[in-house]
């Protein structure tokens, strides 16, 4: 069994003249994901990993959710490749997770999150928004060879 936790960095501003990847979080940024991070605390398994993409905001978010969750710093993992907007590109990123890894969290950027929780999950999800939380489990022993799996929390800041 592979479970995989999907989250979309908080909101970010647009309005600073920095190259995309250097963009930081807004304030309702921050909270919006120390909301969600204290909603979840439940759904994280000990022995996970944790990676993030490189980009500002992710690295961010990842940090407010690992320390909500009180988990080190250290933990998350930065992998340059997580900075994809594109979801088969990130389909081939879990797909080369270690079977030794039963857990895996997962912070990025979308439409890469929405288009693999929709290819993958068992409940369509229109958009996940900034800071929204999706876990999905697969039957499978192996992440090269997950298919089909079962959705089993979405969680979104409108909602709290």
């Amino acid at each position: 069994m592979k479970y995989l936790i999907l989250i979309r960095h908080g909101k970010s501003s647009w309005d600073e003249p920095v190259h995309d990847s250097l963009r930081q979080l807004t304030t309702k940024g921050i909270q919006n994901s120390i909301k969600i991070a204290h909603q979840t605390t439940h759904l994280i398994y000990p022995k996970t990993e944790i990676w993030s993409s490189f980009a500002s905001r992710a690295v961010q978010t990842a940090k407010l959710f690992v320390e909500t969750w009180n988990l080190p710093i250290d933990s998350i993992q930065i992998k340059k490749e997580l900075y994809t907007f594109d979801g088969y590109q990130l389909e081939e990123i879990v797909k080369s997770i270690s079977n030794n890894c039963e857990n895996a969290i997962l912070f990025g950027h979308n439409n890469a999150i929405t288009d693999f929780v929709n290819k993958f999950g068992d409940i369509f999800i229109d958009n996940v928004p900034t800071s929204g939380f999706v876990s999905l489990t697969f039957d499978s022993n192996s992440w090269s060879s997950i298919t089909k799996g079962k959705t089993n929390a979405i969680l979104v800041p409108r909602d709290y």
